[in-house]
């Protein structure tokens, strides 16, 4: 009995470890796998982890999670770790769930990428009213609205309602026509909320949970101020003091949570990972291979600049687009990674995969730091280093 007992002792480091670090990779039946995934965490470890107070980390390679791992502190004042359970604001990551919510509705019969936005929300008055009639569904997740650039979001930094906001939007000029040229936007894109909540006379947090979280058993997930600091694991935003630049906890504004479609969502690590490999179309009764392929595809014509793929690291990327929800790029010899990226004060979370060569990752960071920007495309140039064929 002692000697059993001392066995599992020796061994239980090692199960603690497991249950952090999901899924090893094999590395006798793939070892370029393991070579990827090592260097990848040393970057994490060495670079990254050591420039933030905590993130979270999801890889996918082949198909299978090969780690899921957490670093840090959810907060600066406090000694809670981070742990694969911890809660991130998702910013504009979740405009991806916006057009899965729509997709789910085009599942059902229940509407058409190309509906008309006025035929549910009558009340829309804009500054062209010709293309006002002609603005669709479809242009609202593909960023072609036609409306300058950033429309009001200014209004949402200064904390303004998404009610408010709308009632001035028939002041702002159009660029182009809607579904002509790229336009990023988040009030504008909130309206999506607008039309699942005429059609399914739910809020439109409600139906999110209903027809996608709950069925991809994201039990973390959540929409809203209240749901993200009520939740006793979550983890803190901070900002850097610019005089010794040390990180510090900052107060969550409600600004951008009022605006639930473009970047109300919070949710966990492993949370994001049922929702990459949702994505990747793991969960068909979810979200159908039909449904994925239209959300991925290249829709609106961009450049690098309007992605912010800037710098050398971004050298090899080429063919920059906006899907729905989501923004595509061509990389290498490859097509069609799939990328969306967030950012509010103190939080920063980036998603990208491919689903032809079903693989992904989803970073999430309690803090600003600038090597946030650099996650994406080290995944890429190691990807391409070890793995890309």
């Amino acid at each position: 009995m002692k000697s059993i007992l001392f066995i599992f002792l020796c061994f239980l480091p090692l199960l603690v470890f497991s249950a952090h670090q999901q899924n090893s990779v094999d590395s006798e039946s793939a070892p370029e796998s393991i070579l990827f995934q090592k260097e990848f965490e040393a970057f994490l470890e060495t670079e990254v982890a050591t420039d933030t107070p905590g993130l979270a980390i999801t890889l996918v390679l082949d198909g299978h999670t090969v780690l899921t791992r957490a670093y840090g502190i959810a907060s600066i004042g406090n000694k809670d770790k981070v742990n694969l359970d911890t809660v991130f604001r998702l910013a504009s990551v979740s405009k991806t769930m916006a057009s899965a919510a729509v997709g789910a509705l085009v599942q059902k019969g229940q509407l058409n990428w190309d509906s008309k936005v006025t035929d549910y929300v009558k009340t829309l008055k804009l500054k062209n009213p010709k293309y006002t009639k002609q603005l669709t569904v479809q242009d609202l997740l593909a960023q072609r609205s036609g409306l300058v650039p950033h429309a009001y979001t200014n209004y949402i930094e200064e904390n303004f309602s998404y009610k408010k906001i709308m009632l001035k939007m028939h002041e702002v000029p159009f660029v182009c026509a809607p579904g002509t040229c790229y336009s990023y936007q988040n009030v504008i894109y909130s309206m999506t909320g607008d039309v699942i909540e005429k059609i399914t006379k739910e809020s439109y947090d409600q139906f999110v949970t209903n027809h996608l979280f709950t069925p991809l058993n994201m039990k973390t997930a959540s929409y809203g101020l209240d749901n993200f600091v009520n939740n006793q694991n979550h983890a803190t935003p901070h900002v850097r003091y610019r005089k010794n630049k040390q990180w510090k906890p900052v107060k969550v504004k409600e600004n951008y949570y009022n605006f639930a479609p473009a970047a109300g969502a919070n949710a966990s690590i492993t949370d994001m990972n049922k929702w990459l490999l949702a994505q990747l179309g793991h969960s068909q009764n979810v979200l159908d291979a039909d449904t994925l392929a239209m959300m991925h595809s290249k829709h609106t014509k961009t450049t690098r600049g309007q992605s912010h793929y800037h710098g050398d690291d971004w050298q090899n990327i080429e063919g920059t687009y906006y899907g729905l929800g989501w923004r595509v790029f061509d990389y290498g010899d490859h097509q069609n990674f799939v990328h969306h990226g967030g950012w509010v004060q103190g939080s920063r979370a980036e998603m990208v995969f491919n689903t032809e060569l079903q693989m992904g990752m989803v970073f999430l960071t309690n803090s600003e730091t600038r090597l946030a920007g650099d996650v994406v495309p080290m995944f890429m140039q190691l990807y391409s280093k070890y793995l890309s064929n």
